[in-house]
């Protein structure tokens, strides 16, 4: 039997990258999958491409930093499959690569407002429809930053800090409601978000090693979403609260000799340069 079969998913941001592949792990361990993002285009494309395969699938539209929308959300889930079991807050969004200051301030409001109030969004939605029933799985997806300050990128990073404490709380507020809520971080992966980087101009060259960095410790996003079956699974069953990260100290290790192995196809990085929002050498002292 199927690790997931007779039971149903959302995933929120689920027509590329790891929310994709986190759709595909989960219909091939049996479950019924709603798909999500900000796209229709993208939704009825993924949607369509999986029912000819004979999958249980359906689609919605859904901005998560609306409420109205992820309430919606949850109601065509009700509607197409009767309720769910799993709810994964995976949509995210970054800003530029660069100092604080220096990013657009709308850039770094639409990560918070992604990060954080789409993940709280989310998490208030599914766990309405749990605890109503007494069970379910909350998985919300981290990322890097979540450990510590992360230089650079701080609008992500605070808001992967911030989701990982949020998670972790609602862990312990609910701990005997039969919900299951966990947080995962999946490492790098080979999606756009990692292999298509915008950087605020005058910064080109702090990145000079990040493709040997990308080509070094990045995995298919194939990889990780197979540990997020098991977390929607039964296996998780009572152990509510999990941190839960597909890279640990072995593993790295492995992934570096994989680099002097040359066992990889050279990763395709594309950096860009965007406008500063603040001269980088203004003497604002003057």
């Amino acid at each position: 039997m199927a690790f997931l079969e007779g039971k149903v998913a959302v995933v929120t941001g689920s027509t590329r990258g790891f929310g994709l592949a986190l759709v595909q792990a989960f219909v091939r361990e049996g479950a019924a999958v709603v798909v999500s993002s900000r796209s229709a285009g993208a939704v009825e494309k993924v949607v369509d491409a999986l029912r000819l395969q004979g999958i249980r699938i359906s689609g919605q539209t859904c901005d998560v930093t609306d409420l109205a929308q992820v309430e919606a959300l949850a109601v065509h889930a009700v509607r197409a499959f009767g309720g769910f079991d799993v709810w994964v807050n995976n949509a995210g969004n970054e800003a530029p690569y660069g100092p604080t200051v220096h990013q657009v301030p709308e850039r770094f409001t639409q990560v918070t407002q992604t990060n954080i109030l789409g993940a709280y969004y989310g998490s208030l939605v599914a766990m309405r429809h749990f605890l109503a029933h007494g069970r379910g799985k909350l998985i919300n997806i981290l990322g890097r930053g979540e450990r510590g300050p992360l230089p650079m990128q701080n609008a992500y990073g605070a808001s992967k800090a911030w989701l990982k404490n949020f998670t972790l709380a609602l862990a312990k507020e609910y701990q005997t409601s039969g919900v299951g809520i966990y947080t995962f971080s999946p490492g790098m992966m080979d999606t756009d978000m990692l292999l298509d980087v915008e950087v605020v101009a005058g910064f080109e060259d702090r990145l000079k090693i990040f493709g040997k960095v990308v080509q070094t410790l990045s995995q298919p996003p194939e990889i990780p979403a197979r540990k997020a079956v098991w977390l929607a699974s039964s296996a998780s069953d009572g152990k509510t609260g999990l941190l839960v990260r597909e890279l640990n100290p072995l593993k790295m290790l492995a992934l570096s000799l994989r680099l002097l192995g040359r066992t990889r196809q050279p990763l395709p990085v594309k950096i860009r340069s965007v406008p500063a929002a603040y001269p980088e050498n203004d003497d604002q002292t003057a």
